[in-house]
């Protein structure tokens, strides 16, 4: 079996469980935060679309500054509506599961890197990047905004089993 008909059946779960959560989000909480330090509800929201379009980019090219030298960082700006986050995310899953089922093991096995002001963050195989950099991080960003709902008072969805809203998942 090839590395991306292993990933997909994960991918796809992991997605439909992210967007379940995303259909939550109370528009009227959009700048809401627990914490001074902590990010908005909506950046958080907005963070959780623009992940699944870095599997493309892990997959396309060889690397990404997520905060090069000058400015004009590759995030999304924060969404402003539920419906926009949710047509976002859409849209980036739709892109990056027809970038995974297309790609070969010889190439998810090439190196891919994450830079910061043009320093190297680290380096790993692009399967590896995809697994840890884009679908881990995912999911701990989606618990993240499953607490940010749970203190608005919004019911939140079973995920790997039931909530304290949802016995059924």
């Amino acid at each position: 079996m090839a590395l991306s008909e292993a990933l997909l059946p994960e991918f796809d779960q992991e997605m439909a469980t992210t967007r379940k959560v995303l259909e939550r989000i109370p528009e009227d909480r959009l700048g809401w935060k627990p914490h001074p330090k902590s990010p908005t509800l909506g950046w958080l929201a907005t963070h959780l679309t623009v992940l699944p379009y870095w599997m493309v980019v892990t997959i396309e090219q060889d690397s990404l500054d997520a905060a090069p030298a000058g400015g004009g960082s590759p995030l999304a700006q924060e969404a402003t509506s539920r419906q926009e986050v949710l047509d976002l995310f859409d849209k980036n899953v739709a892109a990056a599961r027809a970038a995974l089922e297309g790609v070969s093991d010889e190439h998810l096995g090439k190196p891919w890197t994450l830079l910061a002001g043009g320093r190297t963050v680290f380096t790993l195989p692009r399967v590896a990047t995809l697994r840890s950099f884009v679908i881990s991080h995912m999911i701990h960003h989606r618990a993240q905004l499953g607490l940010y709902l749970r203190l608005n008072d919004v019911p939140v969805p079973a995920i790997y089993g039931p909530s304290a809203d949802e016995a059924a998942f």
